[in-house]
């Protein structure tokens, strides 16, 4: 009989696709994904450390798991992800439940990990993979081509950690430094999950355009390798402001696989702010790409993060985030209160920006990014939009969700199959959502 596990992710797409990876393997050691905690042999916990509150939510999810493992002694509890490698062995020391701690750099050892476990330790491994410079395939070479396809996407990390030391940034500290897997490696791995069904490749990297191959091979080579693959659809996440240039907005403009959607995070409007933060760009310079962008690529969709309560921020500051968001326009605004990460700069500033404060930031951000929002999706209504299909409404029948080459989610009115493409004209929306209907009743398989 399958053994079960249960993995509770916290985070970014790095971490959904660190998860992914684990169950592969676990896979190959019989167990099968379990529908809860209370019916799994092993329940791990994927964690982010980016800001206070997901590590919060991580104690509080192994508060649920002790009357679970008094009434089974023998499931296994592990916590893996950037908290694991933060805390390290206090999480043992806090959490007697917990049988194992270990960093990202150790997700390819799960079976070493867990026949430690079942010998009798209590396991706590957080060491850095041994560094062999800039170019590091940190994919284990058995699990190239053993990537995971998600419906009708596909993940590949092409990066690992991050060198640009943002002050109120742990990854560094979580993540390591940055290295980049071998572009032969990648393709390889690309290569192998569009030929499983993968319709869509999303690129995956703290900062994907600050990757480095041999011999002055960088990221806008690596976009140019893929994007000649047979691929429908390619996207990444998150380039750095400071290393996007035209180059790169030029060659987005040129293929038509490579998505018109950029999520380029500039965390704070104010230069000031942005200069305490090591960002490495001021705004204008920011705007500037965007307005490059927007003229080689009008229909692009851009989406963002910014962080509200940095310390030192007046309201003066906060006006020039105001500022940012009405001129840009985003299409999805992932915004947070700012909370110290230990062992960062910021962490050793003071934390004078008052809760309350920062809530009523927070507040009026989002208020005027919903007003942002509505704006434009009505100025869609009646255009064609491509739209990828991947899955069935779960409530309506005939009806089929998909999202726009601009990264929008959408409901259409069609029982094509999913992961083909169809043009269809916007009609509607209900909330965040468009919906539409196809064109025309040919399905197209290209965008």
């Amino acid at each position: 009989m399958n053994r079960h596990v249960f993995i509770q992710t916290y985070g970014c797409q790095m971490n959904e696709h660190d998860t992914q990876r684990m169950l592969a393997q676990l896979a190959d050691l019989g167990y099968a994904p379990a529908d809860s905690p209370e019916h799994a042999d092993l329940v791990l916990v994927n964690t982010c450390s980016v800001r206070h509150n997901p590590e919060n939510k991580v104690y509080s999810f192994l508060g649920r798991l002790r009357p679970l493992k008094r009434r089974n002694p023998r499931m296994v509890v592990g916590v893996c992800g950037c908290v694991a490698q933060q805390e390290g062995e206090r999480i043992l020391e806090r959490e007697p439940l917990v049988d194992m701690v270990f960093g990202p750099d150790h997700i390819f050892r799960l079976a070493e990990l867990l026949g430690e476990v079942e010998g009798g330790a209590r396991v706590c491994a957080t060491s850095w993979m041994p560094r062999q410079g800039r170019i590091q395939n940190f994919i284990p070479e058995e699990w190239v081509e053993r990537g995971h396809v998600d419906g009708v996407k596909a993940y590949i990390a092409i990066t690992k950690g991050c060198n640009n030391m943002c002050t109120f940034c742990i990854v560094p500290h979580t993540r390591g430094r940055e290295v980049s897997r071998e572009p032969e490696s990648i393709l390889r791995e690309a290569s192998s999950l569009i030929e499983r069904g993968a319709r869509e490749i999303w690129l995956l990297g703290q900062n994907v355009n600050s990757y480095r191959g041999p011999d002055g091979y960088r990221f806008i080579n690596l976009l140019d390798d893929l994007s000649r693959l047979p691929v429908a659809r390619i996207r990444f996440t998150s380039p750095h402001p400071k290393d996007w240039n035209a180059d790169l907005t030029d060659l987005m403009a040129e293929r038509p696989n490579i998505c018109n959607h950029l999520h380029l995070p500039f965390q704070a409007g104010s230069d000031r702010i942005l200069r305490a933060m090591r960002r490495n760009h001021t705004l204008e310079e920011y705007l500037a790409k965007i307005r490059y962008l927007r003229e080689r690529i009008p229909e692009v969709e851009i989406t963002t993060d910014l962080i509200v309560g940095f310390p030192g921020e007046t309201e003066e500051d906060f006006q020039r985030t105001l500022y940012c968001l009405e001129t840009v326009r985003f299409s999805q605004v992932f915004s947070f209160k700012y909370s110290p990460r230990p062992g960062t700069p910021a962490a050793e500033l003071p934390d004078d920006v008052p809760a309350e404060i920062k809530e009523e930031r927070l507040a009026r951000v989002i208020a005027l990014q919903e007003k942002i929002n509505e704006e434009a999706q009505r100025s869609l209504m009646g255009t064609v939009q491509q739209v990828l299909l991947d899955g069935a409404h779960p409530r309506r029948r005939g009806w089929m969700n998909g999202r726009t080459d601009g990264y929008r989610p959408i409901t259409v009115r069609t029982n094509a199959d999913i992961g083909t493409i169809i043009p269809v004209r916007v009609s509607g929306a209900r909330g965040h959502w468009l919906e539409g209907d196809p064109v025309s009743a040919e399905v197209t398989a290209e965008a």
